[in-house]
């Protein structure tokens, strides 16, 4: 564990993306006591306000205000809570179904690996984005109904990459003792195949959540996200395409927000690669 520090340190871009995915966590965790404003108040005598540095801005508002006189930065900040929620929760839901299907696939073998992997197969035969809007459609909007679809369309990476760890993982010796020993299926993938796939999951879920990130922010953007009274960045962003020509702000600050978050937990991701995969820390 001493050696993680002094690799984060030898990769600036591993630094760059913890510093980056810390100030949107953090961000969203203390949002009642960094926005300004409530994010829902409504003052049309300011409406599309510019921000601070141009001309016609009014005080208290640094970055603006939109069609409906609502601060900017209030909405901006509430926003990272839904895409950091979202892209937690999503991915957790995801693993959990993900990993369980992959464990006992690759363990069990024979028909049940057969028969899930046919299943996995077919799910992938469906686009992704397709189902997630179909199912985001008849729903309706909501938090948890975005949590829930987003989840269950993207346990697939999990279940493929589990599956094929764990093929191998079954063959070890320890693995062989346990089972000589009597003890049972779930126990043996708790004990022995679980942390031994562990570095793998914690690098496919990390990335997998600015996948969800991205993926929230599209079904906002078409209206298929969270109520219309939750500021989201995606909605911000549809909501201020119209004004691109007049209020060029109301667009490119959701925009400037979705791209440094996505890029942070990216760079965080390759960096969490290099230093939980074996074979590169040998070659380091």
């Amino acid at each position: 564990m001493a050696a993680i520090p002094r690799r984060l340190r030898r990769s600036p871009v591993g630094l760059v993306g913890l510093v980056l995915v810390m100030a949107v966590v953090g961000v969203a965790i203390f949002a009642p006591w960094l926005a300004p404003h409530d994010p829902n108040l409504k003052n049309p005598s300011l409406r599309l306000k510019p921000p601070a540095w141009a001309e016609g801005s009014v005080p208290g508002y640094p970055l603006g205000t939109d069609v409906l006189g609502r601060d900017q930065l209030s909405r901006l900040i509430y926003g990272a809570r839904i895409s950091v929620a979202v892209g937690a929760a999503a991915v957790v839901v995801a693993g959990a179904i993900g990993i369980t299907m992959g464990m006992v696939a690759g363990y069990m073998g024979g028909w049940v690996d057969a028969l899930l992997m046919r299943f996995t197969d077919g799910f992938l035969a469906i686009p992704s984005l397709l189902l997630t809007m179909m199912v985001a459609g008849v729903a309706g909007p909501g938090i948890w109904t975005l949590i829930i679809v987003l989840g269950a369309t993207r346990w697939v990476e999990y279940c493929r990459v589990v599956r094929g760890e764990t093929l191998a993982i079954r063959e070890r010796e320890y693995v062989q003792a346990a089972v000589a020993l009597g003890q049972r299926t779930a126990p043996i993938l708790w004990k022995h195949v679980l942390p031994n796939v562990r570095a793998s999951i914690i690098v496919l879920a990390t990335l997998n959540v600015a996948n969800v990130i991205l993926a929230e922010a599209g079904l906002s953007f078409l209206g298929l996200g969270v109520p219309p009274d939750v500021p989201t960045w995606g909605r911000m962003l549809a909501e201020g395409r119209q004004y691109m020509a007049s209020a060029w702000w109301l667009a490119t600050f959701p925009g400037i927000c979705i791209s440094v978050t996505v890029l942070g937990i990216t760079f965080l991701g390759d960096w969490l690669r290099d230093v939980l995969d074996p074979r590169l820390r040998r070659s380091a």
